[in-house]
């Protein structure tokens, strides 16, 4: 939505839109590092950000036109830099392994002490194995929803690829 804004500025915001599209390239790579579209990328810092920010600042608008998409291009991308943080604070691990260690040592005395005060038969060991399984892939969802840029259960980068491929024309 950015790069439209800017290309229906004028060709004076060429220079913000190339700088976009280095930006979210960038980013791509940051975030999904194993689908890396080039061989050697610096990281997209807070600095290139800021500088797309002020060459939307820097646009010098001649008409009430221009004036309206400069206010919309620079509220676009304020809105593009907290969804960008957002992103990166959800790219880090938040889960305390101790947190993690306590929860299924306490989870394991009680199936320890369900099996130790229940008779030995097939019904309570299948009620047992499944309730096992049960927690135990809970466990391993929540984890796996802890990391959504990696591991099994992932975020697709495809619709940022997707708009990546649209920026610039």
């Amino acid at each position: 939505m950015l790069d439209r804004v800017l290309a229906n500025y004028g060709p004076e915001a060429k220079g913000a839109r190339d700088l976009l599209r280095d930006l979210v390239v960038r980013s791509l790579d940051r975030l999904w590092p194993q689908e890396r579209s080039r061989t050697s990328i610096a990281p997209a810092s807070a600095a290139g950000w800021d500088a797309l920010y002020q060459k939307i600042q820097a646009l010098s608008p001649t008409n009430d036109t221009q004036r309206s998409l400069q206010a919309q291009a620079t509220s676009t991308a304020m809105a593009l830099g907290e969804t960008r943080w957002l992103m990166y604070a959800q790219a880090g691990n938040s889960i305390s392994k101790l947190m993690l260690a306590i929860l299924v040592f306490w989870l394991t005395m009680i199936f320890i002490s369900f099996g130790l005060s229940a008779p030995a038969n097939a019904t309570v060991t299948s009620a047992l194995l499944v309730c096992g399984l049960s927690v135990s892939g809970a466990i391993f969802l929540i984890l796996e929803l802890y990391a959504p840029y990696g591991g099994l259960i992932t975020v697709s980068s495809a619709p940022l690829r997707d708009a990546l491929a649209q920026l610039g024309q």
